[in-house]
């Protein structure tokens, strides 16, 4: 079932949404050749809870931490360690908390000092399928309509979009209904209606779309090595057109 959320509901949401916005602003400058994923992930505990939140991954089916820290070819749900981070290295942060009832999600990859064209590239056209993702977020338009904008940018830029895992629905649940592909041919899927908050959430290879778990049983990596990466908003759907939750 799709819930669809009330104006007050849908403010809530803006709130624990703003929070991870100010949380990515606070930790960017933090992310430099030398600190450890833990370190990060120990800093936005401290920032999510001292703003009234809690972390939402945190104990979420037993992963650890607040954060998941995926660097290089490390797609999602990276565990922060002691791993400490290196020039040239990317970092994507996954992060969400629950406020007054409802959760937040959202994603950005960082730069870890200087860093290949290729990542570059990667990470932009990462940022702006999610851009043409999102504008599809509209009252009428089917959900297979954001995943086709999606996979279009991405493939232009030569990359590809992983297809194991995908966006979905948010508000009083981390993960609703309905699944957002990041792939697929338009006018497929439920309408997308007033009032339904999506979380749109492109993973992008430099290589093949193909991944694996590791042994820990969370952390997904790239199969073939190649760098990946991860940005995520969450978006409210008016009649205006689609509201970015998590924007500052």
């Amino acid at each position: 079932m799709i819930n669809i959320k009330t104006d007050k509901e849908i403010g809530i949401m803006r709130e624990a949404n703003r929070l991870l916005a100010y949380l990515f602003e606070h930790l960017a400058p933090m992310i430099q050749p030398g600190i450890t994923t833990l370190e990060l992930d120990s800093e936005a505990e401290l920032y999510i809870r001292s703003r009234g939140a809690a972390p939402a991954f945190k104990g979420y089916r037993g992963f650890p931490g607040t954060l998941c820290t995926s660097v290089n070819d490390e797609v999602v749900h990276g565990i922060p360690g002691p791993r400490t981070l290196k020039e040239g290295d990317i970092l994507s942060i996954d992060v969400g908390a629950l406020y007054d009832g409802f959760y937040s999600d959202a994603a950005r990859t960082f730069p870890v000092g200087e860093v290949t064209p290729q990542a570059r590239e990667l990470m932009e056209a990462t940022r702006k399928a999610l851009e043409a993702g999102i504008a599809e977020a509209v009252p009428g338009n089917r959900i297979s309509d954001i995943s086709n904008a999606v996979q279009k940018v991405v493939e232009a830029a030569g990359f590809s979009v992983v297809r194991d895992f995908v966006g979905h629905g948010v508000g009083r649940s981390l993960h609703e209904e309905p699944q957002v592909a990041n792939f697929g041919k338009r006018g497929k899927g439920p309408l997308i209606l007033e009032g339904m908050t999506l979380a749109i959430e492109p993973m992008v290879n430099a290589g093949d779309w193909e991944v694996k778990i590791l042994g820990n049983g969370w952390t997904v990596i790239t199969a073939d090595g190649s760098l990946s990466a991860h940005f995520e908003d969450s978006v409210a759907v008016t009649k205006k057109g689609p509201v970015i939750l998590s924007a500052p």
